[in-house]
């Protein structure tokens, strides 16, 4: 299938690791040129080399998300390059999950920064572009947990939930424009920071391989396993296609079957 997206530009924010690469690698693959940002060099150079060991077109920028100076230049930079922003993928994110009791103002802060404001501060950087080509697509990377929030869930929970409500207004705001809207709402993922997590739990276990720690982790999931990245990045991939034309303002779970809720 044609997906429609040699040519368009995107930009995949947390693009260095685990979903933002797969989803980076996979848009290349279909004929998009990305611009990949993270805060690290090293890992960001890693998924930019191996972009263009496939014969894709990227750009390689780090950037602190947190920073509204960084998201303007990552956009500034992709337009002066290629002139054009065609799709935006608001990855950029950590699992901050607490008893509400033990998280700070500054923590909240932090949350919020990362996971809502990034997204706000793209989304109004890329939207005059994609109003005025009349074609856009918007994908936040969001959480089951801010459909169904459970106990010990805060931060993410709450700033996820925020980032549901912005795609459902986006998406009725700027439909006239041909501009989509939706979000993919992540379970049990494999990414860098279960891997770090696991690097953890060797220090208690060290005879613990990656597959074991990812199996037990799967055991909680419907389908009894974790996800592959690349199985995320192809359900985004297709919802900034041409392929997802009537497809706007909604909320997608890849999670194994895992949330109690449709």
């Amino acid at each position: 299938m044609d997906l429609g997206l040699k040519g368009r530009v995107a930009i995949v924010t947390g693009g260095s690791e685990g979903i933002g690469r797969a989803t980076a690698l996979r848009l290349a693959q279909e004929g998009a040129k990305v611009v990949i940002c993270a805060r690290r060099p090293g890992p960001l150079e890693q998924t930019a080399e191996a972009i263009r060991s496939q014969g894709g077109e990227v750009l390689a920028i780090p950037a602190d998300v947190t920073r509204p100076e960084d998201v303007q230049r990552v956009v500034d930079t992709a337009l002066r390059q290629w002139g054009r922003i065609d799709i935006l993928v608001n990855n950029a994110g950590t699992s901050a999950a607490y008893p509400f009791e033990s998280v700070s103002d500054e923590g909240w802060e932090a949350d919020f920064a990362l996971k809502v404001w990034s997204a706000i501060r793209f989304c109004r950087a890329v939207l005059p572009t994609m109003k005025a080509q009349r074609w856009g697509r918007i994908i936040n990377v969001t959480n089951i947990g801010g459909r169904a929030p459970g106990a010990r869930s805060v931060p993410t929970s709450v700033s996820r939930a925020a980032g549901i409500a912005l795609t459902k207004a986006l998406s009725k705001e700027y439909a006239p424009f041909n501009i989509l809207v939706n979000t993919v709402c992540i379970g049990l993922v494999k990414s860098g920071q279960h891997e770090r997590r696991y690097l953890k739990a060797r220090e208690q276990n060290p005879s613990v391989t990656l597959e074991q720690f990812y199996a037990e982790l799967g055991k909680n999931v419907p389908l009894g396993r974790v996800g592959e990245t690349e199985e995320a990045a192809d359900v985004i991939t297709f919802l900034a296609s041409e392929r997802a034309s009537y497809i706007t303002g909604v909320a997608i779970n890849i999670d194994g079957g895992t949330s109690p809720v449709v």
